[in-house]
């Protein structure tokens, strides 16, 4: 008997694995999927789902932001709008304005000539209450005015007109003053001081009033004297002064101003 023969007559399983998978299978197919792939297939339920729920509240909160931004942008709107109607009223009554000052400066009226013209219309009822308190006839009444009116306004004008021009002339007319400072210098520490604060007081001239004074250390025990005085422009000048001052030499040795102030 040969070797083929022999393995023939053998009983051996050669294919039992592959009876064997196919009875899983089978088994399998008839209990249901098994416990693996089930929670496969649950945990993509659960993915799908929570993806289904992140891209629902993105577009919900894409859509809440677009509502907010359109209706921000309504309400700009709104506000340029009454801005502009605002700067239109304000360009008009500008404008208005404008043409009124502009009538204004083109009309120039005198202030005493109103004044002159509303005295008339105050006198007339007065004497129509006297005509009519002595005679009641109609005749007796003028009711278009007549020529003693006219001069009667004329001469209230002009008596007007007389008492603004005095009371302008009476008006004092601004005098320019001066503040000056002015440092009297010694020879030497020997000098009297309060002598030559004594010249230099002795100074008088219309439109000069000499003020408060002091003494100010300069070194080596030397002392200048600082007097401040007031004058008028147009009368007393500042090179007037130093003149004056320098000629009592026996004291002075020089004067330098110190402060202009304009009063």
């Amino acid at each position: 008997m040969s070797g083929l023969q022999c393995l023939a007559s053998e009983n051996i399983w050669f294919d039992k694995q592959r009876y064997d998978e196919a009875e899983k299978r089978f088994y399998e197919g008839a209990n249901g999927p098994s416990s693996q792939q089930q929670q496969v297939k649950t945990a993509l339920q659960q993915a799908k789902g929570r993806q289904q729920k992140r891209q629902h509240r993105n577009s919900s909160s894409h859509a809440a932001g677009d509502q907010e931004l359109v209706s921000r942008m309504k309400s700009l709107e709104l506000e340029n709008q009454a801005l502009h109607k605002v700067v239109e009223t304000m360009r008009d009554a500008l404008q208005k304005l404008e043409s009124r000052v502009a009538m204004l400066e083109k009309s120039p009226a005198p202030a005493a000539v109103p004044c002159a013209k509303a005295a008339p219309v105050q006198a007339a009822p007065v004497k129509q209450v006297e005509n009519g308190g002595g005679d009641d006839d109609d005749d007796d009444i003028d009711l278009f005015g007549s020529d003693e009116d006219d001069d009667e306004a004329a001469r209230l004008k002009q008596e007007r007109l007389d008492a603004y021009a005095a009371k302008k002339s009476k008006k004092p007319a601004l005098i320019a003053k001066s503040s000056i400072l002015l440092d009297v210098k010694p020879w030497d520490d020997e000098t009297d001081m309060a002598k030559l604060e004594e010249c230099v007081r002795s100074v008088q001239m219309d439109g000069l009033l000499w003020g408060a004074s002091k003494l100010v250390p300069v070194g080596y025990g030397i002392k200048k004297l600082q007097i401040n005085c007031v004058v008028e422009d147009d009368k007393v000048g500042t090179d007037i002064l130093e003149e004056e001052i320098t000629k009592f030499d026996d004291y002075v040795q020089s004067v330098d101003v110190a402060a202009f102030n304009k009063i």
